[in-house]
């Protein structure tokens, strides 16, 4: 981008990507993040990674985000739907605490006194649940059920969703949700660029001559180039061939020329020059 960078040296560039120089070459990866607290504040402007302190105590001292708002260090106060429920941030953690009440029963929590009453149990098919319990129907394990204030609540156990076609899916005996089956193992190499599908072993060229490539058991593609090594300062370049040819003549300035052929030079009409395979 314009900018010279020692080897070694580090920077950040916009969107949180940590940049290394190495060898010439520009390594980048996403900034990782360690946040100490469980309630830190969002990146101030320019930074990459939520805070949990400033830079100084002093001057800055933790602070806790919590359902969108910044407390100060210290601060004591409710939750929105907290039921007298009381929390303090802390060095940048939100700790919260319920005032224990009696036994009892009610219909539904008291949000005027927090202890007149405690919700009411769930009798559900001769057995006794507490108020917020979950628990599966007998022998189906699909179903969960849940006792709010007396009454019971039962709803299927959400499967999550596939990526896979329709008939690669599979219900096994005992579960709830299908699941992937396995692919099938690959017969061949399918190449995206142009369709073309080579079987187990196949060797075959990609366009380069210099490069050849074979179609693994696994499905995957190993290509390997052939290095050249010149053994003659004037070699024959064959269209489609990797190397250049030492035995089949010479060329010089722009001409090829058999193996013994003579011919003037180029740079003095006075000098004879021939084409010798050695």
């Amino acid at each position: 981008r314009g900018i010279p960078w020692e080897p070694g040296a580090h920077w950040t560039e916009p969107g949180c990507q940590s940049c290394t120089c190495q060898e010439g070459r520009v390594l980048c990866d996403t900034v990782s993040c360690s946040v100490p607290c469980s309630h830190p504040l969002p990146a101030p402007a320019g930074g990459c990674c939520p805070t949990c302190t400033g830079e100084c105590r002093t001057l800055n001292p933790p602070r806790c985000l919590h359902e969108g708002v910044a407390r100060a260090e210290g601060d004591v106060f409710s939750p929105s739907d907290g039921n007298c429920t009381v929390c303090v941030c802390l060095a940048g953690n939100v700790s919260c605490l319920s005032p224990e009440c009696p036994p009892g029963s009610c219909p539904s929590p008291s949000p005027a006194d927090c202890c007149s009453c405690n919700p009411e149990k769930c009798n559900f098919r001769g057995r006794t649940y507490a108020h917020g319990a979950r628990f599966s129907l007998d022998g189906d394990d699909c179903t969960t059920c849940v006792c709010q204030g007396g009454e019971v609540e039962c709803s299927f156990t959400p499967c999550p969703m596939l990526d896979c076609p329709q008939h690669q899916r599979h219900l096994g005996p005992g579960q709830c949700c299908s699941t992937c089956r396995d692919p099938p193992a690959p017969a061949g190499c399918f190449l995206d660029d142009n369709g073309v599908e080579f079987p187990v072993g196949q060797i075959w060229s990609p366009g380069d001559p210099c490069e050849l490539c074979i179609c693994q058991a696994d499905g995957s593609v190993s290509c390997q180039r052939t290095d050249c090594v010149e053994t003659c300062p004037y070699p024959i370049r064959i269209p489609g061939q990797c190397c250049p040819d030492c035995s089949a003549g010479c060329t010089y300035m722009g001409r090829t020329f058999s193996n013994n052929e003579t011919f003037p030079s180029a740079l003095d009409p006075c000098l004879s020059c021939i084409c010798l395979v050695r």
